[in-house]
This record gives C-alpha cells, sequence and structure tokens, in this order.
C-alpha cells in the first residue's frame, strides 16, 4: 500500500526539487495542468517587470538596440535548440504554431508536392489547428498539388507512402497521451520520399528530444505548455539545415527580408532561419520566453523524463489503489515509456469532475467528448501533490460533487 510518507520520501530523493521554489505557485492549489499553461517563474515575473518599466519606460524606443529587442527571436531560438535535439542556426521563435504550421506545410508542399505526390498526411486524433491549417492550405493551393488526408493514429505509420508529400504529426497527442515514434516516423516518410513536419508543443520541455537526430526536416513547437513563458507566448519553428534556403516561406514580412531597415520595396528573403520571420517580434512576451528558458540552461532533460514518468506512474497506482478504475477509464498508455507527462480518463461527468476539483484546489482540465487531464510539470510538481490530488479526487466522488447542477454549463474556456 502506498502511503502519503512514500511519497514524502521520493520528494526528499527529487534531484529536480529545488525548482520548485523558483516558481510562483498559490497555496493551497495543486496545479496539474501544466500541459495548457505552464505555471509563473519567478524570474520571468522580473524580467516582465524590467522590460516593461526600464526598457520601454525608461530607454523607449532605443532598446531595439541596446536591450536587443531586435535579436531576441534569434537569441531565443538558440536557448530552444538543445532542448528539442537542435544544432545552432536551425531554431527561431515567432508567431504562433498555427502561423508556423502555415509556413511550414507551405515550404514543404512548394518542395515536395506535385499531382503525383499530393498528400499531406496526419491523424485524426491530431491537435486541431494543426488538422485546420491542412486543410485550409488545400483550399488556398487547390486539390491537386495539396490534398489533405487524415487517418486514424494507429494507422498513421502504415499509410505513408509514395503518394504523401509531408506527413504532420504531434510527438505526445493532447488528448490521450500517447507518444509517438518520431524517428520511426521519419525513418518511413523519407524511405517513401516524403518530408516530415513534428508539432512538439506537449513535449518540449519535458523529455528529450533529438530531431537533428531523427533527420526530421521541420518542426513547430510552443513555449508556454513546460516551457513556461505565459499564455499566448510566441512559439518556434525548426528547419532542418539541409532545406535553408530551398524555398520561400509564404508570409514574406519584413523581419524575414534580408535588410528590413534598407525598406526597399521589393521583397529578398534572409538566408537560413530568419527568413522565417514574419512581422515585428512581440518583445514583452519574449522577453517572458527568454527568461523562462534559462531554467533550463544547465538542466538534464532525462531527469526531467525520469521524474515525470515517476508522477505518471504514481498517480496510476493510487486510482487503482483506491480502486476508482470502473469510474475513470484510462486513455493513455498504461506503458510509462509510451506516454508523455500527463494521463486521461473517460468518464460521462468529466467536465463536472474536473471543475468540482478544481473548487478544492487540484486544477486539471477537462477534453470533449468525456475526458479528465491531469498534465505532470517536473520541475514543480512534488509526488505529494500527486498523493493528495488523488486523495481529494477521491472525496470528489465519493460525495457526488461533480453532480453538482452548477456544472451543468459549461464555461467558454473548458
Amino acid at each position: 500500500m502506498i502511503t502519503r510518507t512514500d511519497a514524502e520520501q521520493l520528494d526528499q530523493r527529487d534531484p529536480l526539487a529545488n525548482y520548485r521554489q523558483q516558481f510562483a505557485l498559490p497555496e493551497q492549489t495543486i496545479y496539474l495542468d501544466g500541459n495548457s499553461l505552464g505555471a509563473l517563474p519567478k524570474r520571468v515575473k522580473q524580467r516582465v517587470s524590467e522590460t516593461v518599466n526600464q526598457q520601454w519606460g525608461n530607454d523607449l524606443i532605443g532598446s531595439w538596440n541596446t536591450h536587443q529587442w531586435v535579436n531576441l527571436p534569434q537569441i531565443v531560438g538558440e536557448k530552444i535548440a538543445p532542448v528539442i535535439g537542435a544544432a545552432k542556426k536551425q531554431v527561431i521563435c515567432c508567431d504562433s504554431i498555427s502561423v508556423n504550421l502555415f509556413k511550414l506545410l507551405s515550404v514543404a508542399i512548394q518542395l515536395n508536392g506535385s499531382e503525383r505526390r499530393p498528400y499531406i498526411l496526419s491523424s485524426h486524433d491530431n491537435f486541431p489547428t494543426d488538422l485546420y491549417i491542412a486543410q485550409g492550405l488545400q483550399q488556398q493551393i487547390g486539390s491537386t498539388t495539396c490534398r489533405f488526408k487524415d487517418v486514424a493514429e494507429e494507422q498513421l505509420y502504415d499509410a505513408i507512402n509514395d503518394e504523401v508529400a509531408v506527413v504532420m504529426v504531434t510527438e505526445v497527442n493532447f488528448r490521450s497521451g500517447k507518444r509517438l515514434d518520431i524517428k520511426a516516423l521519419t525513418e518511413k516518410a523519407h524511405q517513401h520520399g516524403a518530408l516530415i513536419i513534428v508539432d512538439l508543443a506537449h513535449s518540449a520541455g519535458v523529455m528529450p528530444i533529438e530531431l537533428d537526430t531523427w533527420n526530421v526536416d521541420f518542426a513547430v513547437g510552443c513555449t508556454y505548455k513546460y516551457l513556461n513563458a505565459g499564455p499566448g507566448a510566441p512559439a518556434f519553428i525548426y528547419v532542418n539545415k539541409r532545406w535553408h534556403n530551398k524555398a520561400q516561406q509564404p508570409i514574406a514580412g519584413w523581419f524575414g527580408h534580408k535588410s528590413p531597415f534598407d525598406f526597399d520595396p521589393t521583397y529578398a528573403p534572409d538566408s537560413g532561419i530568419k527568413q522565417y520571420l514574419a512581422g515585428t517580434p512581440a518583445i514583452i512576451s519574449m522577453a517572458a520566453v527568454d527568461s523562462a528558458l534559462d531554467l533550463f540552461a544547465d538542466l538534464d532533460l532525462q531527469h526531467v523524463r525520469t521524474k515525470s514518468i515517476q508522477l505518471t506512474t504514481l498517480f496510476h497506482q493510487l486510482i487503482e489503489q483506491h480502486e476508482l478504475t470502473e469510474q475513470l477509464t484510462l486513455l493513455s498508455p498504461t506503458d510509462a515509456s509510451q506516454r508523455g507527462s500527463q494521463l486521461s480518463y473517460q468518464h460521462p461527468q468529466a467536465y463536472g469532475l474536473c471543475q468540482a476539483l478544481i473548487k478544492r484546489g487540484v486544477i486539471a482540465d477537462f477534453r470533449a467528448p468525456s475526458y479528465i487531464r491531469f498534465g505532470f510539470a517536473p520541475l514543480y510538481n512534488r509526488h505529494t501533490d500527486v498523493y493528495d490530488a488523488v486523495n481529494t479526487l477521491c472525496e470528489v466522488l465519493d460525495n457526488g460533487e461533480h453532480l453538482a447542477i452548477e456544472w451543468q454549463t459549461r464555461q467558454s474556456v473548458t
């Protein structure tokens, strides 16, 4: 039988324990939603304040030079690169995942799309924005050379054939937490002459990633989940150096120009990764990303992955110990190595269950149609958090708190 003392002992042996104190976490709250929005690092609060009050408030427009605002997309990109297993000058921070996917899919179709090879292939359960961008690109270009196709996730590998121009996948499924084998998918894509784009939204910062080693062509990711850069923080783009300067991305904005301050009326793209910039970077949020990434400077991501597996394993062991498996059906893989840093369960009143837990100070989230997700951020979640969260979950179910009338109407953001 697992006791709270067991959880306390795990926390005492945790090599990442000191990271928790670097976050501004609210009292009496167990935050298990870092897979949607990471908690606030104290250093980010200080950096944003300094950016607003000193750099903008006092130094004004001179900060583009004196505080390197103009180079922040590249500076941040170089900090992200080792987190995702990329060599230098292949990553840049800009825009959102949606915008960046549009850029990369457009480039991939330029490079590889044809009447004989028209398909963008993805899985039906990929994150919706990824699917929407592909659908929209097909409408824009036309289905002759750009045709979107989605298949069941378990059929994805076998669906890769010589008619596929680009495979678009997410390493960790947002709903189930299942982790795809990116190395194997990349090898299969390349065997059939296809390119691959990988969405790292639910894996960057919480597990080792080896984009260069796996020979991935392109990738996108966000910074507001496990990288803790704040709501709506800019995303990032990875372009393997072999594809630099081989095609022009479609949003030919002035920051992607080779000499933006020459104000030339004719577009001439910068060389390398910088051409994937478009408009003026959002400096305040970019500063937040830059500061948040300093937490990863000396961090061993294998330690993060090890603790992630410990947290998810402990959580489900406690679910089994409390005999909750008849009420909560595990959607995530039972093998911890095959999942990301989350657990998803199906429950007929999943929304009400989630809201009742939040009212009790345990923050999880709901995903339609009937799933409750628990995300584990090893830099600030403790084993005792897991123990206490499952105890609270038991109490909510035993008391029927999830059935309250107030939870029958969903809020705008679930």
